[in-house]
């Protein structure tokens, strides 16, 4: 059996940069990138917010910089996906899908979340191409364009809020005959001017030529009184939540309501001792790549004071 003194599940800003801190520590840390290399940043084009990059960078290239940045100063990064863990005790058990075991000190998980998507074929058909699950990453590109936000929530009417003050109108395209967002939140929306909030509503298509230019809504589904009709748009939003990547680790760490894996404050450490999580596996709330970046730096450098304290690095 492998051993490994850090293994680090997952890749994206969070798994490449615990990545490369867990490398110069001599660390010599295993990762593996799963089944999306780059993680979630990989589904958007520009990234315009990572700082250093003046004009912006592709999103695909910043993550194949971090990865070849860490194999350069020696982590061993591979393809594939850790598929089970055992966290009952101390060297930690991980197989992949190929059945190779690794002996593990100390994890570090990086394993993202997923964005929920409708499950519109035309999601996929448009996906960096008018369609996002981040507006704080993408909506720099619609200034003065019209967009629309799908979700009732706090995070849809924050996202509504802040392609207001970019987008020319922002229509927000609710389920439900009234939002779920907070009292506060709520309001403010309702009070912004170009905001439009379109109830009882649901999306069952987009439409157009070089990316989106329009949604095929339906009002009233299934009621007598159902009508459809469409909007014209130049991006399509979704704000229905994420789904943090933590089946590996149920029952085995702390996880939240929502799923995501619980860490002490100011820290990365979980609920097992010698295992860390970093990224949006453990951060439903700023699920940014620089936030991810730092969280992995945290991650790898809890886990080499643990290793030096334990007497095992």
């Amino acid at each position: 059996m492998e051993k490994v003194k850090t293994l680090i599940i997952g890749s994206g800003p969070a798994g490449y940069t615990a990545a490369i801190y867990a490398s110069r520590s001599n660390l010599n840390p295993i990762l593996y990138a799963g089944l999306q290399p780059g993680g979630q940043l990989t589904t958007t084009t520009i990234i315009e917010n990572f700082p250093g990059f003046k004009d912006g960078i592709d999103a695909n290239q910043l993550m194949i910089e971090m990865q070849t940045q860490a194999k350069n100063v020696g982590a061993d990064v591979r393809d594939g996906s850790i598929v089970k863990v055992d966290l009952a005790k101390r060297p930690f058990i991980a197989e992949d899908e190929r059945g190779n075991q690794i002996e593990a000190n100390t994890i570090i998980v990086a394993t993202g979340a997923s964005a929920k998507y409708l499950g519109l074929a035309d999601e996929e058909k448009y996906r960096g191409q008018g369609v996002s699950a981040c507006a704080t990453c993408d909506g720099f590109f619609y200034r003065k364009r019209t967009v629309a936000v799908v979700g009732g929530g706090d995070t849809a009417c924050e996202e509504a809020m802040y392609l207001s003050s970019l987008a020319k109108k922002v229509y927000m395209i609710v389920r439900k005959p009234y939002l779920r967002a907070a009292e506060i939140m709520r309001k403010r929306v309702e009070d912004q001017e170009n905001i439009e909030i379109l109830y009882n509503t649901n999306t069952f298509g987009l439409f157009g030529e070089n990316g989106v230019e329009g949604a095929h809504l339906v009002r009233f589904k299934g009621e007598e009184n159902e009508e459809n009709y469409d909007i014209a748009i130049d991006g399509f939003f979704l704000a229905i939540g994420h789904n943090p990547n933590t089946e590996l680790f149920k029952g085995q760490l702390e996880l939240d309501e929502q799923g995501f894996i619980v860490t002490r404050p100011k820290s990365t450490a979980t609920s097992i001792e010698g295992v860390y999580a970093a990224g949006d596996v453990a951060d439903p709330t700023y699920r940014q790549g620089v936030v991810a970046a730092g969280a992995g730096a945290m991650a790898a450098i809890e886990a080499e004071r643990f290793l030096q304290e334990k007497g095992e690095k």
